[in-house]
């Protein structure tokens, strides 16, 4: 925002922060939660300490303390959030994505050669999933986890100098319970504490990065959570009408036990024998520059990896559906998806769902370019907690200024 944008709206601004900050025990903790905020979203090319305490003109360390070193918890921060974002926006789904931060040293907590979603290839980044509340017209990040690789976890097995890994989590400050975990696991961990602070999930979309593992698929459904999640092409099946059958018994040895005996056939196989007689032309939602259309097929299937059949052997396969996107022109299906939903579900709405992650990418663009969500030059765990927490607080109050018909200033 320029100077004259943040001072229409710095009243709005000043009583959305008391109540993300109430939390704070101390006045001026709150104080500095509230100029941090504004320095992010005040305009200017870096959002690092520096430049934003020139543009607001205060102290660069004590702007540095108060997010690198003062002891507030995030957690209360995020939760205030959440709270007011869930009310605001009566999410249709909660979208699990994660986003890299591109790093050229090696002190960052976190920061690996790994896969950077950023680049499109290995890079030397950090990773962070994170939780969003999500409709067509609005949404919000409200849980974040920094992911850590295993040659920052000491007890991991590829660890080949635990000794120096320690030295540098210490360096980083990493808190002594926190290791390596599966991103999936860590999205399941930020579900698990959303719903510790009263949200309730209306049902979970993710990209195939998470949708692919079948526990994480099988977690939400512990939770009783529906989800609607990308999967990969060669996502072992089997058609719904599959049914387990008992051979005969030969009179020695143990007597058979129920099984299936189909063959298993991969998503793209299943979808391709149907053949495009299958297909149907879904619009989902209006683009910018028209009506977004395209081709659809909806199977009921059981989905029967090694992991699926493990957590129900000696039982059914569950039945769930699989959604295929076919594009005009394309020789075969370009993106898969499995969900729980409801078996008459209206194909649109699933597949309307299936496509919602788009909001995600328009709030990781808005994060990065606008508030400088990648700007954070510390090397801090809780430095880094910090940061992201505060950018969540001033994208969500650009959030309500666009929701809001009376605002008179750009968001």
């Amino acid at each position: 925002m320029t100077p004259q944008e943040l001072e229409a709206v710095r009243a709005r601004l000043e009583t959305f922060a008391a109540e993300m900050f109430s939390g704070f025990a101390r006045t001026d903790q709150r104080r500095w939660g509230e100029r941090y905020v504004r320095g992010l979203l005040t305009d200017g090319a870096r959002k690092s300490m520096e430049p934003m305490a020139a543009r607001l003109g205060v102290d660069r360390q004590g702007l540095q303390q108060f997010c690198t070193d003062a002891p507030w918890a995030h957690q209360l921060v995020l939760a205030e959030l959440a709270w007011r974002m869930d009310a605001a926006i009566n999410p249709a789904a909660w979208v699990v994505d994660d986003v890299s931060f591109v790093k050229d040293g090696q002190e960052s907590p976190g920061v690996a050669a790994q896969y950077c979603g950023a680049l499109g290839k290995t890079a030397n980044c950090q990773v962070a999933p994170s939780v969003h509340l999500v409709t067509d017209a609005a949404s919000c990040p409200v849980n974040w986890r920094l992911f850590v690789p295993e040659q920052w976890d000491p007890a991991s097995p590829r660890t080949e100098d635990p000794a120096a890994v320690a030295a540098r989590r210490q360096r980083c400050r990493i808190p002594a319970d926190v290791g390596h975990v599966p991103k999936w696991q860590l999205a399941l961990d930020m579900i698990d504490e959303l719903e510790s602070w009263g949200l309730d999930p209306p049902l979970v979309v993710a990209d195939e990065g998470y949708g692919q593992d079948g526990a994480f698929r099988l977690g939400l459904t512990e939770r009783d959570i529906p989800y609607v999640v990308g999967v990969r092409s060669d996502t072992a099946l089997l058609e719904a009408e599959a049914c387990r059958s008992v051979a005969p018994y030969a009179g020695t040895g143990r007597r058979p036990v129920p099984r299936y005996r189909q063959r298993r056939i991969s998503a793209r196989q299943l979808v391709l024998e149907g053949g495009r007689r299958a297909l149907h032309t879904v619009r989902w939602r209006m683009g910018s520059k028209g009506p977004l259309r395209s081709r659809f097929a909806a199977l009921r299937v059981r989905p029967a990896g090694v992991r699926i059949r493990r957590a129900y052997a000696g039982g059914e396969l569950p039945v769930c559906w699989l959604l295929a996107e076919w594009p005009p022109g394309e020789p075969e299906p370009v993106k898969y998806w499995l969900s729980t939903l409801e078996a008459d579900v209206p194909l649109r709405r699933l597949v309307g769902l299936a496509k919602i992650r788009w909001r995600i990418e328009h709030d990781y663009r808005e994060l990065k370019t606008g508030l400088g969500l990648d700007h954070f030059e510390g090397r801090t765990w809780s430095g880094w907690h910090h940061h992201v927490t505060l950018v969540s607080v001033a994208h969500a109050f650009c959030t309500l200024e666009r929701l809001n018909p009376k605002a008179p200033a750009a968001a």
